[in-house]
């Protein structure tokens, strides 16, 4: 069995991950940080997107993201992400701003779009509740396809959907707490839910043209919403096509010749390159092992991964954004589907979480959590120089 590089140290650790000797799978993050001054308020981020290469503005004023090249391990997506980010945060210490890892910004008040056309054709089909939207920053895990197996690839990275649980950052939208997973609360339930087949989480596909298929017909579904808020068809689809006009959580990306998980919050650097670390370990099983869907429980062994139905993963998700790790299901579920939850400590978890905040509290949880994430990449540049 190889030897696994834990993600927040860079050490070598044995067993784990790759039963098999599977060879492992160039993987890639993004992450989206809110941007804040010294004093805790939302800011725009400025001179910090040209701090360096694959840093980029978002659709919403205040948030910022952060994403890697394709890495051919653990290792080298912890060096990668580790020193974008550093080169961020030097600039924003020369600038008076700070970057603040969680899922909401705590912020009690509208958050505005930076101009696009994107956006303002999505804000219109939404409607009112693309408000919800501009209020999460997430990460974006993706795991490159494997030929023969990419079915198997997307389907068990749909029965890991629960594992969004593991990184949970905020339960509040403005505020006032919503629930543990507030962010996913948000996106999957309130702000689609006029469209609910664009970004809730989507069945087990059988074959690549059935999900072709779903592609395909969601797509009609939104450029026709669309024509309808009064788009033309032509410029839509110039702006859109099949794989950019849903934002379901697991999808598969053609462009990149990945898998894409797109559930998990913004949280600190080194949860997010552990999560990454076991998702890619435990999607990368399908190459050797068989996959069947099967009853209720689900789990990872040698040799074999065992999907639970749907309905049974769609439960254990709402477990997941309702009461995260405290529920014992889906601590028990995500270690039968090989996720050490033990190494796991989500920031919503840990958080002091009254039902309301006032702005100044708001404020000071920002300036926390920025605390949080620099002393997170001190660390780990600490351990790397030693």
């Amino acid at each position: 069995m190889p030897d696994r590089i834990d993600p927040t140290t860079g050490a070598k650790q044995d067993g784990g991950g790759n039963d098999g000797g599977v060879a492992p799978l160039r993987r890639s993050i993004e992450v989206e940080y809110w941007v804040i001054d010294d004093e805790g308020r939302l800011t725009d981020p400025g001179e910090l997107s040209d701090a360096g290469e694959g840093v980029e503005r978002e659709f919403v004023e205040p948030l910022l993201e952060i994403k890697t090249t394709p890495c051919e391990s653990t290792a080298a997506l912890r060096t990668e992400f580790y020193e974008r980010l550093d080169g961020v945060l030097r600039r924003a210490s020369d600038h008076g701003k700070r970057l603040v890892p969680l899922g909401t910004p705590m912020h009690d008040g509208e958050i505005a779009d930076r101009p696009g056309e994107r956006t303002r054709i999505q804000d219109r089909v939404v409607g009112s509740d693309f408000e919800y939207v501009r209020h999460c920053a997430g990460t974006h895990i993706h795991v490159e396809q494997q030929p023969g197996h990419v079915i198997e690839q997307l389907n068990t990275l749909i029965a890991l959907d629960p594992a969004l649980a593991l990184v949970n950052s905020s339960p509040y939208f403005g505020h006032e707490r919503l629930t543990t997973g507030a962010r996913s609360q948000l996106y999957r339930r309130m702000a689609y839910e006029t469209l609910p087949h664009q970004g809730r989480l989507w069945p087990y596909a059988e074959d690549l043209e059935e999900w072709a298929k779903r592609l395909e017909h969601r797509y009609g579904e939104f450029v026709t919403q669309s024509i309808i808020t009064g788009f033309d068809r032509e410029r839509v689809e110039s702006y859109f096509g099949p794989e950019s006009a849903v934002w379901t959580p697991v999808q598969l990306r053609e462009r990149f010749s990945t898998v894409e998980w797109r559930s998990p919050d913004a949280a600190l650097p080194s949860q997010l390159l552990r999560l990454a670390d076991d998702v890619a370990s435990i999607v990368s099983r399908v190459t050797e092992a068989a996959v069947r869907i099967e009853g209720d429980r689900g789990g990872c062994a040698a040799g074999e991964i065992v999907l639970p139905k749907f309905d049974a993963v769609s439960e254990y998700v709402d477990a997941a954004i309702t009461d995260g790790l405290d529920s014992s299901a889906v601590r028990s579920y995500l270690d039968r589907m090989g996720f050490s939850v033990e190494a796991y400590d989500p920031l919503a978890g840990e958080m002091d979480a009254p039902a309301e905040l006032t702005e100044s509290q708001a404020r000071d949880r920002r300036l926390e959590y920025a605390d949080r994430l620099e002393a997170d990449v001190r660390r780990v540049s600490s351990i790397t120089a030693d």
